[in-house]
């Protein structure tokens, strides 16, 4: 099959492997996107009087035909086809004959890659929040259900206050809901249709791109040919960056379980299944999943780095290396999809241990308590500060009182069902 751009000329083999990379595998999943695309493309041109209505009437079962076959798991690119925009324009000609040559008028490859990407990122950006918002909703479950459970809380690695399972679950999953609503801002920016910007200066044709951005469910336009064109890399840098912050936040997840699944605190029990043993010490028990986890989402926030490197102090134009994006950008979908998964399975099997602050090796997280109840009895903070401070350094501090905590936030009101409202408005 000939390629878009070939005049007649041959092509070094060489060259031709080194230029295509990776993209026969990676455009696979930009084929259900590229066959709607061009068919909104088909249906603008009808429209504007590109096409006539018989042609768009042979062009719309075609597509819709095209589109099922594309989702089959055993469908592939074809020897020699550089990439899947090439292959399906093949396939439209070799079926309907004249008429497949024509549905390329008004565009470039350019403006079809790009809103194809659009289009799986958008989709991509929608299942991963779905994900997200399942996870969040493991950690809120598990702080309703350990509500009075408490556990200490550190500061420089020093037991430093009481705290509770209910709030570090709901911490998380507010730190993780943060995100959740981030990826609402991003979703908007690739709601913008690129399609009729051509190889970005647009085209002489009389093209309809409200049309094919109404049609795509795009809310709006990259107005200028030239922004547009913009959008490619940009794009990438938005979406690797909220896959970083999201990343960092399920790393930070993922090091709390390792840590406290240790057996100096024993604050939790993970199940044999989520654990590996050691070749030569019976009593291990390692995290390999949460270690495993913590590792990819590190990794995963190095990404946006790589990109903003391959597309920097680049001049305005198509250029080569954003095939390389692809490379980059696909996987970590993959990665984040796969993390989201696990994160919320291993959430669920925690086990907690009741009872931790027994231990009277937790005496001094008390020392705050014992403060704001002088306080209360009407000493100033700074002299119930000294006076407690001098019996923790005379070893004679002790504490049996009742926990007050009740402002928002605190162990006695960790804000589960705000949290939850939030989702609602946010997911």
């Amino acid at each position: 099959m000939k390629k878009l751009w070939d005049k007649g000329q041959g092509l070094d083999a060489d060259i031709e492997a080194f230029t295509i990379g990776q993209d026969r595998e990676l455009d696979l999943r930009l084929a259900p996107y590229d066959v709607l695309a061009s068919k909104a493309h088909a249906q603008m041109l009808c429209k504007v009087g590109l096409l006539s209505d018989a042609e768009w009437q042979q062009l719309a079962p075609a597509f819709d035909a095209l589109y099922e076959e594309v989702l089959q798991p055993e469908f592939k690119l074809d020897e020699g086809v550089e990439d899947i925009h090439s292959q399906l324009e093949g396939m439209l000609t070799v079926r309907l004959g004249e008429v497949g040559k024509k549905i390329h008028s008004g565009r470039s490859r350019n403006d079809q890659v790009l809103v194809a990407l659009a289009l799986y990122y958008r989709d991509a950006v929608q299942h991963l929040r779905q994900s997200l918002n399942a996870l969040i909703s493991s950690l809120l479950d598990a702080a309703e259900k350990h509500q009075g459970h408490l556990m200490p809380g550190y500061t420089h690695m020093q037991t430093a206050m009481p705290s509770s399972f209910a709030q570090w679950f709901a911490g998380h999953a507010e730190n993780l809901l943060n995100d959740l609503e981030q990826g609402e801002g991003l979703l908007k920016y690739l709601g913008r249709n690129p399609l009729g910007s051509g190889a970005g200066y647009g085209t002489s044709f009389p093209l309809d791109r409200a049309l094919t951005a109404e049609l795509l469910g795009f809310s709006d336009l990259h107005y200028n040919a030239i922004a547009a064109q913009y959008s490619r890399g940009k794009n990438e840098r938005l979406l690797t960056q909220w896959l970083a912050e999201l990343a960092h936040g399920l790393g930070r997840l993922a090091m709390d379980i390792c840590l406290y699944n240790g057996q100096e605190f024993r604050f939790f029990v993970l199940p044999d299944a989520f654990t590996t043993g050691s070749s030569i010490m019976p009593h291990k028990k390692n995290p390999d999943v949460w270690e495993l986890l913590r590792g990819h989402a590190n990794r995963l926030q190095a990404l946006p780095n790589e990109v903003r490197l391959l597309t920097s102090n680049l001049p305005t134009g198509y250029h080569r290396e954003f095939q390389l994006l692809k490379e980059a950008v696909f996987p970590a979908i993959d990665r984040m999809e796969q993390l989201l998964f696990m994160a919320k399975k291993g959430v669920e099997a925690l086990q907690v241990r009741a009872n931790i602050l027994e231990d009277p090796i937790y005496q001094s997280l008390f020392t705050v308590e014992a403060v704001n109840a002088l306080v209360l009895q009407g000493h100033t903070f700074r002299d119930a500060y000294r006076a407690v401070g001098e019996e923790v350094a005379a070893g004679r501090f002790a504490w049996k009182g009742n926990l007050q905590h009740t402002h928002a936030g605190s162990i006695g009101d960790v804000g589960i069902e705000k949290l939850r409202k939030r989702q609602e408005v946010a997911i």
